[in-house]
């Protein structure tokens, strides 16, 4: 048996770093102003330690300079830069981490190293994503350190001299190849920037030398025009200012942020300028590191309209918005900022998918969620209700999504009812047992089923209001959820629940009654049933079979192709309605033929109304007929 080690081809390691280490090339700027904050951090960190010794009052700051004229970029940090064998070490070894080799140097002095945030080593190169070369130029913090130099064109040979750099630090120079045109433009790095970089913890600046120079041009001319006080209002107005916040809100305690703040945090964050209804502000140190605000928004009332922005940092380095993985997916709909130093910048998602860390983070953010829901229920009532509305379509999609998130919060649905009020499930069951136990009937559409929602006010029951698509599957998952439990639309049993007395013998008018409609109508098919409802004002009214009305909207719901699937339908027929009475005794009567026939045609386009709009030719036909049957009245 042999053994050996494995080799990389060095020639040919840059190319595919360049192509496949990063998905977005702009991400080259979040790692080498990351590098710079790191080397900050890590100067401050050996100054507390007494390991370092720095000029008094220094102001700590990675700046961004654009030289388009010369088609290169700077990144520039007066951190703790490097000696030509820490360049040697640090740079010439692909994937060796100076970050994690920095922390185990000095891990017996430091309470936590974990805002330092490169731990690979690979984002120096991400530099050659754009650049066709590469400078650094670097200045150890160490007494008596020479400043050193590397340069390298992207092959596998570089150059380790000296250099003319007089001030501690590290500067990158990328010399920007065709592949990175784009870049230079400062608006376009300026918007990366804030992008990636709003929240670092170090101040960062981006300097235009361009504009500088227009500038520098402008302000001569106007000193020759002997205009010195505009040239000093100028620049006074010009002090220049950091691209960033380096102390995001999340950082604070939540006792120690006013809600003044939380909504300021949330206009500048989400450029939203509408105040958000509340917010959970979210704060672990174990077992994993998350700190964090999310926001809930008033949302619209159609899932697909619904567009939320959750952003994920790492030690306020920008990674991604809406990470699943990370964030149940649920709460994707809300806004939010969350940072989680424990993950690592880049890594695949497939690792997410399997990491226990990330699990459990998934499972803490729902259950914060859960327990702001449920104690705004529980101490603030009156107002979690008046914001139902407007977050309701995030609670249900979130019970449609985790059976865990829906344990949690089920004490806490709400419903409204036609009784204009908000009550659970359990006080719409209570106060509604004696007319119909454990059954709950829905409205979908409140104008067009004003009829029916009458009727039951009329005998003292109510309904609760579910018009969002969403309602259909979200009814489903409460009934599987709440065995003993069932849901009706409120025109699928309206002659079980209003039925009353019957004057007279209900099966031979039934008998009577279906003939006469089903010859008149000319529909030898329609099914047709004759209830004494507790309705008189009432002729009929549509009854629908709840299932087949449920699989059909669940198959347009998800776009699956069922064919003609009609929902089965019964006219119902109110035999103690004056009306009805009437076409009972002009059945047989041959001079009002023409007139029973209208009456059946109108009798049933007024129940079809009552749960849908007719078609063209059928609301010609009703106008038609109601004009026929005035003129019928005013004769007489």
């Amino acid at each position: 048996m042999q053994k050996g080690n494995l080799s990389i081809n060095s020639e040919n390691i840059l190319p595919i770093i360049k192509k496949w280490l990063y998905s977005d090339s702009d991400i080259f700027l979040r790692e080498l102003v990351s590098n710079g904050c790191d080397a900050i951090t890590k100067l401050q960190k050996l100054v507390s330690m007494g390991e370092a010794n720095v000029e008094d009052n220094v102001k700590y700051s990675v700046k961004v300079v654009l030289d388009k004229e010369n088609s290169a970029i700077k990144v520039i940090d007066n951190g703790i830069g490097m000696t030509a064998d820490e360049i040697k070490e640090y740079i010439t070894q692909i994937a060796f981490s100076g970050a994690n080799d920095f922390i185990n140097k000095y891990k017996d002095k430091m309470d936590d190293g974990g805002d330092i945030i490169g731990h690979f080593g690979l984002g120096f190169y991400s530099a050659f994503m754009v650049a066709d070369k590469v400078r650094i130029d670097s200045l150890s913090y160490k007494e008596g350190a020479e400043a050193a130099s590397w340069v390298c064109d992207g092959g596998i040979e570089y150059e380790l001299g000296e250099s003319d750099k007089a001030e501690r630090g590290t500067v990158v120079t990328l010399y920007v190849g065709e592949d990175g045109k784009e870049f230079l433009n400062a608006f376009k790095l300026r918007e990366i920037l804030t992008k990636y970089c709003y929240f670092m913890p170090i101040e960062i600046f981006f300097e235009d030398l361009e504009q500088i120079k227009k500038a520098a041009e402008e302000k001569a001319k106007k000193a020759e025009e002997n205009k010195e006080d505009d040239v000093v209002n100028d620049e006074q107005d010009k002090e220049e200012k950091p691209i960033n916040k380096t102390n995001p809100l999340w950082l604070k305690q939540p006792k120690d942020c006013t809600d003044e703040e939380y909504k300021e945090f949330y206009h500048q964050v989400f450029t939203d300028f509408n105040d958000p209804l509340f917010w959970i502000h979210l704060n672990m140190d174990y077992p994993f590191r998350l700190k964090g605000i999310l926001y809930f928004p008033k949302l619209k009332h159609e899932l697909e309209s619904i567009e939320g922005q959750v952003k994920l940092y790492n030690n306020q380095v920008f990674i991604a918005d809406n990470i699943k993985e990370v964030i149940p997916e649920f709460l994707l709909l809300l806004k939010g900022a969350l940072d989680c130093p424990d993950l690592p910048l880049n890594v695949s998602r497939s690792f997410l998918q399997n990491d226990g860390y990330v699990t459990k983070m998934s499972s803490y953010i729902t259950k914060k969620v859960a327990d702001k829901l449920n104690s705004l229920f529980k101490k603030e009532r009156e107002q979690y209700t008046k914001f139902w509305d407007d977050i309701s379509q995030f609670i249900k999609y979130g019970c449609l999504r985790e059976k865990d998130f829906y344990d949690k919060v089920k004490d806490s649905l709400l419903f409204k009812t036609t009784s204009d009020d908000y009550v659970t499930l359990s006080e719409y069951l209570e106060r509604n047992k004696d007319k119909h136990e454990n059954k709950v009937f829905y409205v979908t559409n409140e104008q067009q089923q004003a009829q029916y929602i009458k009727m039951f006010k009329d005998n003292g029951m109510e309904a609760v209001i579910l018009t969002s698509r969403l309602d259909n599957p979200y009814v489903s998952v409460l009934e599987m959820y709440n065995n003993s439990v069932s849901f009706a639309r409120i025109d699928a049993d309206i002659a079980d629940v209003l039925k009353g007395e019957a004057e007279e013998d209900n099966d031979k008018i039934k008998e009577e009654l279906e003939k006469l409609f089903k010859d008149n109508l000319e529909n030898q098919n329609l099914k047709i049933n004759v209830e004494a409802l507790k309705a008189d004002g009432v002729s009929g009214v549509i009854q629908l079979s709840e299932h087949s009305r449920r699989m059909q909207e669940m198959s347009e719901l998800y776009g699956m192709n069922m064919g003609a699937m009609p929902v089965e339908q019964t006219l119902i027929l109110n035999s103690n309605n004056n009306v009805v009475k009437l076409l009972i005794k002009l059945k047989d009567n041959e001079d009002k033929k023409e007139e029973t026939k209208m009456i059946c045609r109108q009798i049933y386009d007024l129940a079809v109304m009552s749960h849908k709009p007719l078609d063209v030719d059928e609301m010609t036909g009703f106008i038609e007929r109601s004009n026929k049957i005035l003129e019928m009245l005013i004769g007489e």
